[in-house]
């Protein structure tokens, strides 16, 4: 991982925790949701961010933060395919 993959994570990070803070205690957030709000352009490039989202998402999972979800049932990180939400550890 270079210095660069390394700030972009930590900022997905800092961007879940936050965007979660900022809504009610059941809420969840998408990964895009992260993506949208680290990526500094005007364009469709936050998508490239979707992948090191979902992977922030599985760091704050190890520690105990958020959750997983799909269909609103809380999912392992290595279990989800496809679309998931995070929210709050409960």
């Amino acid at each position: 991982m270079t210095d660069d993959e390394g700030q972009t994570d930590l900022r997905l990070r800092q961007a879940i925790v936050e965007l979660l803070q900022r809504r009610g205690p059941e809420a969840s957030i998408c990964p895009s949701d992260a993506a949208r709000a680290v990526y500094e352009g005007q364009d469709e490039g936050w998508r490239a961010l979707m992948e090191p989202a979902r992977r922030a998402a599985r760091l704050l999972v190890a520690d105990g933060e958020v959750e997983i979800t799909q269909g609103g049932r809380r999912v392992e990180p290595d279990q989800a395919r496809g679309p998931i939400r995070i929210r709050r550890a409960r």
